[in-house]
C-alpha cells in the first residue's frame, strides 16, 4: 500500500494517527519516543497495513505473475498500483475530502528527514489524486525507479503492469477487503491516546 490507501485506512482516527500513518516509510527503528502517542500508533499501524498486505495470498499471487527476475521489484510497483485501484474505486466526494485532510496535515508539519524532500512534491503535484491515471501511476513507479541504485528494474515492469492490469486489478479487489475489514479504522473513532 502507498500513501492513499494508508490515509484511507487510517482516516477515521485522529489528525496525529492519520500523520503517524502517511510518514512511517521515513521513520526507521521500533523506539518511537519521540513521537506523540497517537502518531507513534499511526507509524506502528502503517507497519502492521504492510506486513499484512505483504503476506496476503492475493499480493503473493500477483508477485507471482512478475515477469522472472524482476519479482524482487515487484512488490513496490505494485504498492503503487493499490493507489492506482483504490482511487479509482473511492467515490470523488470520499476521496478528495481525504486528500485534503493529507494535504494539510503534510503542508503543517515537517516530514521525517528521509521524506522531507518528497513531501511538498507530492502535494504540488497532486499525487492522491493522479494516482486515479494509471499513466500518472506508471511514471510514479519509473520514478522511483530512478531513485534506486543501478538500471531501472521497476520502469522495466511497466510492460507487466499493463499487460497485466485485470489479473492485478482482481487482486487488488480481493486484497483490499481483506484489508479494509482487518485494518481500517472506522471513522469517528479515536486514536488520540493521552
Amino acid at each position: 500500500m502507498n500513501f492513499l490507501a494508508h490515509g484511507w485506512l487510517a482516516r477515521g482516527g485522529s489528525d496525529d494517527f492519520l500523520y503517524g500513518n502517511l510518514v512511517a516509510d521515513g521513520v526507521k527503528g521500533n523506539d518511537l519516543g519521540a513521537w506523540r502517542a497517537a502518531v507513534a500508533e499511526g507509524i506502528r499501524h502503517h507497519r502492521r497495513v504492510d506486513a499484512f498486505v505483504d503476506s496476503h495470498p492475493a499480493v503473493r499471487q500477483a508477485r507471482a505473475l512478475a515477469p522472472d527476475g524482476q519479482r524482487r521489484y515487484a512488490g513496490i510497483a505494485l504498492d503503487l498500483l493499490w493507489d492506482h485501484f483504490l482511487a479509482r474505486q473511492l467515490q470523488r466526494r470520499d476521496r478528495d475530502a481525504l486528500v485534503r485532510r493529507c494535504y494539510r496535515l503534510l503542508e503543517e508539519r515537517p516530514a521525517p528527514d528521509r521524506l522531507a524532500a518528497m513531501m511538498p512534491v507530492l502535494v504540488r503535484q497532486d499525487w492522491l489524486r493522479g494516482y486515479a491515471d494509471f499513466r500518472f501511476t506508471c511514471r510514479a513507479v519509473e520514478g522511483i525507479g530512478r531513485r534506486l541504485s543501478g538500471p531501472n528494474r521497476l520502469a522495466e515492469l511497466l510492460p507487466w503492469l499493463e499487460r497485466d492490469y485485470d489479473r492485478l486489478e482482481a487482486a487488488f479487489s480481493r486484497l483490499w477487503d481483506d484489508v479494509d475489514q482487518a485494518l481500517g479504522v472506522p471513522p469517528g473513532q479515536s486514536l488520540n491516546r493521552p
